[in-house]
């Protein structure tokens, strides 16, 4: 299929179950009112089904990235009436399957054998069906129960061809439209190519799971199940078969007694756990991927699965945001509108005094309640219509995270309403903080770049010498190189001698830090001599000014 029939297509699709209705026409330019009232899905007859049921069909016909966006907007009951987000919730496990037969012939072109022989038993009917791939019990010849997940047949090429569309589109809106260029559409849409090809490869998916596997071993918050490596290849993975509550049917989990507000702030533990400590998150936390162990009703346990789609962020950015949360959680306004210009999500002509006035009136209405009473999405929305005004940039690398977050948000709001995300947030982002900028924190940074240091000192006088062979043979006079020599002999020197006592300094004022073994925030009060006098020995040689700095 071509992209023009790709196209084609959607617009087949949007016409047969007339989703024109649920545009308000109203709110739309003249000119687009004209073309809406001149279009040709006119000429189609409404079908005789709910609304939510002729959108999730809708999606359905137009494949898994259409699918993807139906399961995000299901977890938004602030944004969608109560009948369509019900409608949407089947597409996180209910998309139509393809035959078992075709699961079978795939699995045996991967594994190099017929299913019979890999299996003790090999279930044809598959357990799930997503947009990307389904699922089918199997019992391994040794007798543990499995499940295996194979890629759909010809997905790849209907990805691509919508990826085109959305390209074109992202194109179309950098050129023609004003507010294009502050968005990025075309680098969001690069973004989302990048997870969506990343989600094909089950191999990278078996290694994402055992990443998050490590990450929380022996954890009380979250199981993740194992992978079984012999099995699993390009297009079919094979994994422990787990047995839990979907996080969805808060029916079943209230009738197992499960202790809802634990599990619900369990799940902003998990959250911030997997971004601030790990930097490595499940970036697909749609109720579709989550169970919960209940046999402990009173301290239920999270189960994981499907991590095609993971994020990552930087360590600038990371700090960044953790800085900028707290400020929220603050209220400190001004401390958030400087950290914004000075990371540059907005310009750096943003007048500080303004931008902090446009961020309270939008922060203030929503503290001091609790989550039942906030809806995220429409905070979300004004605080957008307020960037607009500073011309903040959207930024790729967080648009993973911002889904995760609002994918938590909607768990929180099914199983635990009162859930106050600001103050179960705020003391891990903290605490995270003290141990990023404090004497852990201080350790860890030598620890890590201790190595490197020394390895680069080997390699001085190697790149002194190629540099000054160049310069040499640069024909330039000799005096002039000899001037040159020398500055730059003064220049490494001084370099020299300002790493060495860097160092020094900061390992003899993590000692004093260490000795004291007391929480930092209370140390002015506890710390014992030795630990003053190594810290004080330290902060010394850091002041004392360097010979030779003033060549």
């Amino acid at each position: 299929m071509t992209r023009l029939q790709r196209l084609i297509r959607i617009s087949w699709v949007f016409c047969k179950y007339r989703l024109d209705t649920f545009i308000p026409l109203h709110e739309l330019p003249v000119g687009l009112r004209v073309l809406f009232v001149l279009a040709p899905w006119h000429l189609f007859p409404a079908p005789k089904l709910p609304r939510g049921d002729r959108l999730r069909l809708a999606l359905e016909e137009l494949g898994p990235i259409f699918v993807k966006f139906g399961q995000i907007l299901s977890t938004r009951r602030d944004l969608l009436p109560d009948d369509m987000a019900d409608a949407l919730k089947q597409l996180q496990d209910r998309v139509p399957p393809f035959p078992g037969s075709e699961s079978r012939a795939i699995i045996e072109k991967s594994l190099g054998r017929p299913v019979s022989e890999l299996f003790g038993h090999f279930e044809p009917e598959p357990m799930a069906s997503a947009s990307v791939a389904q699922v089918h019990a199997a019992t391994l010849n040794d007798g543990r129960q499995v499940v295996v997940k194979v890629i759909r047949p010809g997905i790849e090429r209907i990805i691509r061809q919508d990826l085109a569309l959305m390209f074109l589109m992202a194109r179309l809106l950098m050129r023609f439209w004003s507010e294009g260029p502050r968005l990025r559409p075309v680098e969001v849409v690069q973004d989302y190519s990048n997870t969506i090809h990343d989600e094909l490869d089950l191999h990278r998916e078996a290694a994402n799971a055992s990443q998050i596997r490590r990450n929380f071993e022996g954890s009380s918050l979250i199981y993740i199940p194992y992978i079984d490596w012999d099995y699993t290849r390009h297009d079919v993975l094979v994994m422990e078969r787990i047995q839990g509550i979907p996080v969805a049917d808060v029916d079943a989990l209230n009738a197992a007694g499960v202790n809802m507000k634990v599990l619900a702030e369990k799940g902003v533990e998990i959250f911030f756990t997997q971004v601030f400590r790990d930097s490595f998150f499940h970036a697909d936390m749609h109720p579709g991927n989550i169970f919960v162990d209940a046999s402990n009703p009173q301290d239920p346990k999270y189960i994981a699965i499907d991590f095609g789609i993971v994020g990552t962020l930087a360590p600038d950015d990371l700090s960044y945001l953790a800085h900028n949360l707290l400020a929220f959680f603050k209220r400190d306004y001004r401390r958030v509108a400087e950290l914004h210009i000075k990371s540059g999500w907005v310009p750096a002509h943003t007048r500080v005094n303004e931008f902090e006035a446009a961020i309270r009136s939008v922060c203030e209405p929503i503290f001091e309640r609790p989550l039942k009473d906030i809806s995220f999405g429409h905070f979300l929305l004004r605080l957008f219509q307020t960037a607009r005004r500073f011309e903040m940039e959207v930024q790729p690398q967080l648009v993973l995270l911002q889904k995760t977050l609002l994918n938590v948000e909607g768990l929180g709001r099914q199983l635990y309403p009162d859930l106050d995300l600001w103050s179960t947030a705020q003391p891990f982002l903290e605490n995270w903080l003290r141990q990023r900028i404090g004497p852990p924190g201080l350790l860890k940074t030598v620890q890590d770049y201790l190595p490197g240091w020394l390895e680069q000192s080997t390699e001085m006088p190697q790149l002194l010498h190629d540099a000054l062979a160049q310069v040499r043979n640069s024909g330039q006079p000799y005096t002039h190189l000899q001037a040159q020599l020398a500055a730059e002999q003064r220049r490494e020197q001084l370099r020299q001698r300002r790493t060495r006592r860097t160092l020094l300094a900061s390992l003899l004022i993590a000692s004093g830090w260490l000795t004291t073994r007391e929480d930092w925030l209370s140390v002015l009060q506890q710390v014992p001599w030795q630990g003053w006098l190594l810290a004080g020995l330290g902060m010394v040689l850091l002041l004392k000014p360097v010979k030779g700095a003033s060549d």
